[in-house]
């Protein structure tokens, strides 16, 4: 089978007929008659059969010449629908990453940028493991060290926030802007934000000294505005919005007009470039559990033998661990861990700072040596945080370190944003 085959895909109780995309080891995506796509888990097949053969229209792209008074920026591709673009006769979906392939597709880029670009992996963005992120941050070490102004990484937004926070430690000393982009509508439909956000990541890298990891996606629902938000203070908000990442607890960098091409500076942030250092992930155990109502000592226990655990407790940081049997066995259970397990607590209200100082549960989880009083992270980047601490200095070094803004991660004060 290829892609742009028409296939019929027998289930166990329904029958899919559509076309076949560019699939995934363990999953075939479709395009069905109604234009959307579904992913079919491989091991739910019975039977697959191709009912007829599509070629793919040929995409013809001229060669691209390369501007002395541009910058140089680099598009590296982890997959998604970013960079992707259907043939509306067969329904087939043609990913493209050459350089001339982009400029076809997002012709604005030329006049912006001289564009390098390609793909690094193809997968899903719920997939992603540690060793993806490594890998990513190889990769960009080697697009720096050829003196590029800028890289864009193309990334499924799923778990965008995710990787941003993850490469915003890895690279240590990073001297130029990083920006991850996504696309929240698929590009076979007319109100997809793939252009918008790619071209304004490069209009930002062009025409600004900016570094670090940032993350360019849509201000609002409209299409004019795209906002520039730091790599560790950022979080999917919303499913399906084109607005849906938003800055926490900070107002965003900047703003790129998409039409007019114009960068307005909301937030500077004065950040020495050093020498880059690449401090890698490795396969640690961290676990992150999420306090609710009648929650057991068993669930705590689960994680024993993990390397870090984080708590996204309630309020201003708080879990059950006073009022009735089941709470004190919670304390004991968290006496346990913390013997043998690094602990941090976050909140899950997402916006709003950690404060284990107000009552008694929270000086309590201090004195068992619970981490994060008074920090702003959330619970996504504390997670990625304590992975990378645990990856790469001794136990010491960790509990001195989760507490200091490193990234980004901490404000000195949160502003006063609620969405």
């Amino acid at each position: 089978m290829e892609a742009g085959d028409k296939v019929k895909i027998t289930l166990k109780d329904e029958v899919i007929e559509g076309v076949l995309m560019p699939s995934e080891d363990n999953y075939y995506f479709i395009k069905l008659i109604n234009g959307y796509n579904i992913g079919i888990n491989k091991r739910n097949v019975k039977h697959i059969e191709v009912k007829g053969k599509i070629k793919l229209a040929e995409i013809k792209v001229k060669s691209v010449k390369q501007k002395k008074d541009l910058p140089s920026i680099s598009i590296l591709h982890t997959g998604g629908t970013i960079a992707s673009k259907v043939d509306y006769k067969t329904g087939g979906v043609v990913a493209q990453f050459k350089p001339e392939e982009l400029i076809e597709m997002f012709p604005e880029l030329k006049d912006v940028a001289n564009i390098s670009s390609r793909l690094i992996g193809n997968i899903m963005s719920e997939n992603m493991v540690f060793s993806h992120y490594n890998l990513l941050a190889k990769e960009i070490e080697k697009e720096v060290k050829k003196g590029v102004k800028g890289i864009i990484v193309t990334h499924g937004t799923d778990t965008l926030h995710y990787t941003s926070a993850a490469l915003s430690f890895i690279l240590e000393g990073i001297n130029i802007p990083i920006i991850l982009v996504g696309a929240q509508k698929s590009s076979d439909r007319g109100s997809s934000d793939a252009a918008i956000n790619l071209v304004s990541a490069c209009v930002y890298i062009a025409n600004t000294t900016d570094i670090g990891v940032r993350v360019c996606m849509h201000k609002s629902s409209e299409d004019n505005i795209n906002v520039i938000l730091s790599g560790t203070k950022v979080r999917k908000m919303h499913s399906s919005r084109r607005d849906a990442f938003k800055a926490i607890n900070e107002l965003p960098i900047a703003e790129v007009d998409y039409k007019k091409k114009k960068i307005s500076i909301i937030r500077k942030r004065d950040i020495a470039p050093t020498e880059l250092k690449i401090k890698l992930f490795k396969d640690v155990k961290v676990g992150l559990i999420k306090i609710v109502p009648n929650i057991s000592a068993k669930q705590f226990l689960a994680y024993k033998g993990y390397d870090g655990l984080v708590i996204e407790g309630t309020g201003l940081g708080h879990a059950p661990i006073e009022g009735c049997k089941g709470n004190d066995d919670i304390l004991k259970s968290i006496k346990e861990l913390i013997k043998k397990t690094t602990i941090v607590m976050t909140t899950q209200t997402i916006y709003g700072r950690v404060n284990m100082n107000v009552y008694s549960t929270g000086r309590i989880l201090q004195d068992l040596g619970i981490l994060g009083n008074n920090l702003d992270m959330t619970p996504e980047t504390a997670y990625i945080k304590l992975v990378w601490l645990l990856s790469n200095y001794n136990l010491k070094d960790v509990k001195k370190l989760y507490s200091q803004n490193l990234r980004g991660e901490i404000s000195e004060r949160s502003e006063n944003i609620f969405i």
